[in-house]
């Protein structure tokens, strides 16, 4: 296939790998297109690294067969960035078409070396999710710097040779450095440069080759020149100027100095005429353009070599997929056949977080570990950002994505088996055991949330800015129910002992139950029940008081921020409406377990018929907290936004959807009301807050499926009485649910007298914000708001629901929620990597969605999470090598993670309620929850 030569430079080794294993432009499990038959050539390929390879290929082959060949031979999976150009008879510099043959293409191949570059410079380097893509884009960057087509002042300069001579000779030492920039040339003018090149070097100390092209790219997108390749050109008045493309449209440079652009979405038509480039505008009553804009260029070849790159430029950023070819004419043909071929960047990124590739690991040119280095797992990726260890660090040093959360190191906590099996042949395997064991695992997560409300308490209730009636309602409940469960833990905790056997070994039967511990205290918390019906009114309340002052806003806003506080404050104070349930579900499984003979049996069952008649009276009460919890949780997610909370409001759904507008096709988080759809972006603040566009009230709404009607998957198309909106969702089943909620959501529109108030702030007047403005601040936002310090906490959260469902693409409904809030679990895990040996011990909560780690139980917060939205949960299969007894499997694309459970009863409670967070329910389970406690 290849015949390498062999490496000319160190930088070289970056490139090579021991053998194929992917290649980018085809379909998972497919191999390179076969050989066409007929006489073979063999072509010479440049690479940026400035190596040679050789390929043999037939002539009859197309384009496509041989830049397959040359991704294949690096392993590159998205290879569809780059391109490989050469030049023609005409002495121009014209990309391969992948499409024709070589033989058409190539008149003198022998003699002809073909150079593999970027052709396609996407806005943001997070958009590239892999560590060879980056490599080779920043080996771009080094060629365009030195040959002087990346110009920049000079401060820029000096900081991108920086990184580069970080990447190749590591950390600073002055005699070195300098030697090595005397010898090698990275800039023009360098000599006068030197001495701050130096500076920053010095600065870049740790930094391995991966973190230093990451720093690179980093410069490198901000600057004016970066991808741009300049097209000579004239206008109508004769003045010199330069036509280029980029991801947004057509540039116009005079100079390295960009005096105009035309965006994708002002653009009607690209065309060309002999020698004239023609930009024929939409109308626009607010510009001053002419209808169409004429250049001039060279000769009718450089308008059509212009005219092909814009047109696979236009393509590739903004189409969801490879355009279909065109059915050929029967008799004439007019103008020009071609079309962009390859996969879009949005079929790219798509495939890359889907596929699962066993990749060799690429390896640096020094041997500097890498990101991972101290990991004993596989790295995955999710919204183009690493798994990191958790004390490892972004290559910007921010904290790394929350939706890669860490879990804790490995090299922590190990458990031998024989200590496994030990313990398992000591302790009680009776199902009822292990039942009331979930009862203890449980209520020390649960006493640790109400510290948390305490310890809430201490923070802002000696402050003045706190109300009488905030102390009144929350303080004055939480203090009794504090220490009522205090003292159930530890009977809870007594009773078990003695179960086990770990003390008064001699005591059997009368202590191998639970029934009479649970029949006592529910009995003992029926006097408390009063102050549970206030736990609304608690939640109310604090709300009222955060509006009324700013300064005890602040207070809880800082308080949410520390660690103990791993979910939102609010959720906390619903804990005690929440935990009964739990009660009530426990007493359920305990009666189910055991005959009606049995000694726990009647305790069981006296003690259920308690808990039930307290939930039942608190249900009505419970639903409205709920909905009312998470529309004050939204509201602080949201930029643009007022009255969300208001009487009769109801959520139902959040999640991502693709919005169609004159830029194509935009990532969007919707947000479905009883009322009214909010759409918005994730915009350039400091808070991580979503930017609401606009809304679209449900009145009078339509709802209909257009896949057919805009060729795009997925997609339907919200008819209002203002506005019409076309979007797309990630899956036939999201496009499903979206539908089914939207429809209903319509008809209780339609037959209620709901809230109508207008939800966009007074600064948002229009409801449609202009889409333009805010796609450069989404794209360097995704990139900064997942990366946070580490040791410096933002204002804001940025691994909240809404935040996972925006880089996991997906959607989460308020049927979802209220399953998640029965569905919470804790107890000790064993937990193993995909390519790890031992098996880390872990204390483990379940609780919104989420899995959260500790060490112990005794630890006052996690030290990692893992959000489940997104991930499915299966058994291993007998090729995983998992040779031990009730393990499940958690895995989201390229992340695997393996845990062990002590039995079958917690096995399958583990899998049981990550389901519930993992696969959504139908929108018929909330009302028939609604329906069976009307209130």
């Amino acid at each position: 296939m290849a015949e390498p030569e062999p490496m000319a430079s160190a930088a070289g080794q970056r490139l090579g790998a021991p053998e194929t294993l992917g290649i980018s432009t085809l379909d998972p499990g497919h191999r390179p297109p076969a050989m066409p038959p007929g006489r073979h050539v063999t072509i010479r390929v440049r690479m940026l690294d400035d190596t040679e390879e050789l390929f043999d290929i037939s002539q009859r082959a197309s384009g496509k067969v041989l830049f397959d060949l040359v991704c294949s031979h690096m392993n590159l999976i998205e290879g569809d960035y780059f391109g490989l150009e050469f030049q023609d008879h005409h002495k121009m510099m014209v990309w391969l078409d992948l499409i024709k043959p070589i033989i058409k293409q190539l008149r003198r191949p022998k003699h002809t070396t073909l150079r593999f570059v970027v052709k396609f410079f996407p806005p943001d380097h997070a958009q590239l999710l892999e560590e060879l893509t980056r490599y080779l884009f920043a080996l771009q960057i080094k060629q365009d710097l030195a040959c002087g087509r990346l110009t920049c002042n000079d401060s820029s300069a000096a900081l991108m040779v920086s990184h580069i001579i970080q990447s190749e000779i590591g950390d600073f030492e002055e005699s070195q450095c300098r030697s090595h920039l005397l010898n090698n040339n990275y800039i023009p003018d360098q000599m006068a440069l030197i001495d701050k090149i130096m500076e920053f070097h010095s600065k870049n100390i740790g930094q391995t080759p991966a973190e230093s092209d990451y720093q690179l790219l980093e410069v490198a997108r901000r600057l004016e020149m970066y991808g741009i390749r300049l097209h000579p050109a004239k206008d109508r008045e004769g003045t010199r100027l330069s036509l280029a493309v980029a991801h947004t449209g057509v540039l116009v440079f005079q100079g390295h100095t960009k005096i105009n652009g035309f965006n994708w979405s002002k653009v009607r038509k690209l065309s060309f005429k002999r020698k004239r480039f023609l930009i024929k505008l939409r109308p626009d009553v607010n510009s001053s353009y002419q209808d169409t804009l004429e250049f001039l260029m060279a000769s009718r070849d450089c308008c059509k070599v212009f005219w092909k790159i814009c047109v696979e430029y236009h393509a590739f950023f903004r189409l969801f997929e490879e355009p279909k070819p065109k059915p050929k004419p029967v008799l004439f043909t007019r103008g020009s056949s071609f079309r962009f071929s390859g996969r879009t960047q949005k079929q790219v990124i798509d495939y890359v977080r889907e596929s699962e590739f066993k990749k060799i690991p690429f390896e640096s040119i020094l041997g500097v570990p890498h990101l991972s280095a101290s990991s004993g797992h596989s790295q995955g990726m999710v919204n183009g950002q690493k798994s990191l260890e958790l004390c490892s660090h972004s290559p910007d040093g921010r904290q790394p994505s929350p939706l890669t959360s860490p879990l804790l190191n490995d090299a922590s906590s190990i458990r031998t088996d024989d200590e496994d099996e030990v313990r398992r042949k000591r302790f009680p395997t009776d199902r009822a055991y292990f039942i009331a064991k979930e009862l203890l695992t449980t209520e020390r997560t649960y006493l640790k949330d109400l510290e948390v409300v305490t310890s809430f308490q201490g923070a802002v209730g000696q402050d003045e800015a706190t109300p009488e009636t905030l102390k009144n309602t929350i303080f004055s409940n939480f203090e009794p129910l504090y220490k009522f469960h205090t003292g159930f833990l530890r009977e809870v905790e007594q009773r078990l002992a003695l179960w086990e056997g770990r003390s008064n070994a001699h005591i059997k039967g009368d202590y191998q139950r639970i029934g009479d511990v649970l029949l006592k205290n529910l009995q003992g918390l029926k006097p408390l029940t009063t102050n549970l019906h206030k736990q609304s009114e608690a939640l109310v309340e604090l709300e009222k008081a955060c509006r009324a002052s700013r300064r005890l806003e602040g207070l809880c806003r800082d308080f949410e921020l520390q660690k103990v506080c791993y979910i939102p404050l609010n959720v906390f104070i619903l804990r005690p409406l929440h935990r009964l349930m739990h009660y009530k579900q426990i007493l359920e499984r305990l009666c189910k377990h055991y005959p009606p003979t049995h000694v726990d049996f009647r305790d069981c069952r006296a003690a259920l018929a308690d808990v039930s008649e307290v939930v039942e009276q608190l249900q009505g009460s419970m639903i409205k907290m709920e909905n009312f919890q998470k529309l004050l949780e939204l509201k602080k997610d949201l930029i643009g936004v007022d009255n969300l909370v208001i009487p009769g409001r109801e959520f139902i759904r959040l999640g991502c959807l693709s919005k169609l507008s004159g830029k194509g096709l935009q990532q969007r988080m919707f947000f479905l009301f009883n009322d009214v759809i909010l759409y918005t972006s994730r915009g350039m603040t400091a808070t991580n807050q979503f930017k609401v566009h606009g809304q679209l009230p449900l009145h009078g709404m339509t709802i209909r499926e257009s896949e057919d009607e805009w060729g795009v998957p997925h997609a339907f198309t919200l008819v209002g009485q203002r506005q019409s909106v076309v979007v797309a969702a990630s899956s036939l089943s999201e496009m499903e649910k979206w539908m089914e909620d939207i429809k209903m959501a319509i008809d209780m529109a339609e037959t209620s007298n709901g809230p109508s108030s207008d939800l966009l702030a007074s600064n948002l007047t229009d409801n449609k914000c202009p889409e333009d403005s805010s796609v450069e601040a989404e794209s360097e936002d995704d990139m900064t708001a997942s990366h946070t310090s580490l040791e410096k906490p933002t204002p804001h959260r940025g691994n909240t629901t809404v935040h996972v469902c925006w880089h996991r693409n997906t959607s989460v409904s308020m049927v979802d929620f209220s399953i998640a809030v029965e569905n919470q679990l804790s107890g000790n895990l064993l937990r193993k990597f995909k390519n790890s040996n031992g098996w880390q011990k872990l204390w483990v909560v379940f609780t919104n969605f989420s899995l959260f780690f500790y060490k112990t139980h005794q630890d006052d917060y996690p030290l990692a999470s893992l959000p489940l939205l997104g991930y499915s949960v299966t058994i291993p299969s007998e090729s995983e090598n998992i040779h031990k007894d009730y393990v499940f499997k958690l895995h989201f694309k390229s992340h695997v993670y393996y845990f062990r459970s002590e039995s079958e009863y917690t096995f399958e409670r583990w899998m049981e309620v990550i389901r519930s967070a993992t696969v959504s329910s139908s929108r018929s389970r909330i009302l028939n929850r609604k329906e069976s406690h009307p209130h």
